[in-house]
């Protein structure tokens, strides 16, 4: 059945003319007659009694003008709510984003999105680099930021929106505090205040540690970096926190050490799933957030 067919018929009822439907609907009356006479056999009912010099609608007729008027109405209605979400008036976002991160790279843009595109709704979800790829993967997720280039680069597109080196972060009295530049090496015998394991970072650090010919000490594994500075000023153990975080910290606090050959970075990207619909709100906000950091693909 074709909507136009329901369109027609209500029009003839509305009138009880085909002439004035035809003049109303800009269509042929041969045509609506047709259209409504295929309608009919559809529904295997006469729904308009053409025999006297007015049309009538049979019982069966305003049977379905009632529901046919209440078809149109929701079609109507769901024309309108697409246009709105093709306008960009409306659309739902799921955006997995590190808890490590997002307070420090986000807030401003999804503020300025929400302003530009109040209707859409963000619904972020807090979780390590390693669970925000299943999430894409799987579809609970439409987008996800991530510190580290996802390794299966054959499922999702990817842009990276920076590269920030990570630091040392120590206490004032911390023997390595006067140093400006340090490698891994010094690092052997400190206690480590870690990533917990679902941040891709948790591996790296360990990776590099390999590298160097040892196996961090970890005392404690956290995703909140207020806790791990924390630790640290309390003079329990190192941390490592990417440059811009580190700009953020209370050097009352905390002394920040760069290494001099930095070789594990927070490679900040954006992955969705490739061969996967993305909502008309999902590409404006991948959109929006490259023109934020300033990024040409």
């Amino acid at each position: 059945m074709d909507i136009r067919h329901l369109e027609y018929f209500v029009e003839v009822a509305r009138s009880l003319s085909f002439t004035k439907a035809s003049r109303n609907l800009h269509i042929s009356q041969p045509s609506i007659s047709k259209m409504v006479k295929i309608l009919e056999d559809e529904l295997g009912v006469q729904l308009l009694c053409r025999s006297s010099r007015q049309i009538e609608l049979t019982d069966a007729g305003r049977a379905v003008l009632g529901k046919a008027q209440e078809i149109l109405a929701s079609f109507q209605s769901l024309t309108s709510e697409l246009d709105d979400v093709i306008e960009m008036k409306k659309g739902v976002i799921r955006i997995g984003i590190p808890p490590m991160v997002g307070a420090s790279f986000f807030p401003r843009i999804i503020g300025e999105f929400k302003k530009e595109y109040p209707q859409v709704d963000i619904q972020l979800t807090e979780v390590g680099t390693k669970n925000i790829e299943v999430g894409v993967e799987d579809g609970t997720l439409d987008i996800g930021i991530v510190c580290s280039p996802p390794t299966k680069v054959n499922i999702f597109n990817t842009f990276t929106l920076l590269k920030d080196p990570l630091m040392v972060v120590v206490y004032p009295q911390h023997f390595l505090a006067d140093f400006k530049e340090i490698d891994f090496t010094s690092l052997k015998e400190e206690n480590f205040v870690l990533y917990r394991q679902d941040f891709s970072l948790h591996d790296r650090i360990i990776e590099q540690c390999g590298r160097y010919g040892f196996y961090p000490k970890i005392i404690c594994e956290s995703s909140q970096r207020d806790f791990m500075v924390e630790m640290v000023a309390a003079k329990l153990g190192i941390t490592m926190l990417p440059q811009r975080i580190c700009q953020e910290l209370d050097n009352r606090k905390i002394k920040v050490i760069g290494f001099s050959n930095p070789e594990v970075f927070l490679e900040l990207s954006i992955i969705w799933k490739k061969d996967r619909y993305l909502s008309f709100a999902a590409r404006e906000w991948l959109d929006f957030t490259n023109r934020s950091f300033g990024i040409n693909e």
